[in-house]
């Protein structure tokens, strides 16, 4: 019979802390869907992505945007930094969009189109 005797190990996990500050220069603005019909039905799709430096989503951020008329939308991001936005509109028409991050502007514009 054979013994076998392992040391004891001491192991120690520990939750990374959550990222906090935002790089407006890896952050940014996309399109899921950039034309839909001006029915009020149909949407186009933003999402915004609010990330550090290392290129890591950070989570709760409030998400401002701006351009679809005199209304200002809100979201907060999720866990991977993101936030996305259903747009819809019964006018025809292109929006020039503009996104901010806690307050401050993501420095790029992103157009939607709705048509009939």
């Amino acid at each position: 019979m054979a013994s076998f005797v392992v040391p004891k190990m001491l192991v120690t996990l520990t939750k990374a802390a959550p990222a906090s500050v935002v790089s407006l220069s890896k952050s940014y603005f996309i399109g899921g869907k950039m034309l839909a019909k001006a029915d009020g039905k149909d949407s186009c799709v933003v999402n915004v992505f609010a990330l550090d430096a290392t290129g890591k989503g950070v989570k709760e951020k409030s998400i401002e945007l701006t351009g679809m008329g005199t209304e200002v939308l809100n979201e907060i991001t999720n866990t991977d930094g993101k936030a996305s936005f259903s747009l819809k509109s019964m006018t025809e028409g292109q929006y020039k969009l503009m996104a901010t991050i806690d307050g401050v502007p993501v420095g790029k514009e992103l157009t939607v189109t709705f048509r009939n």
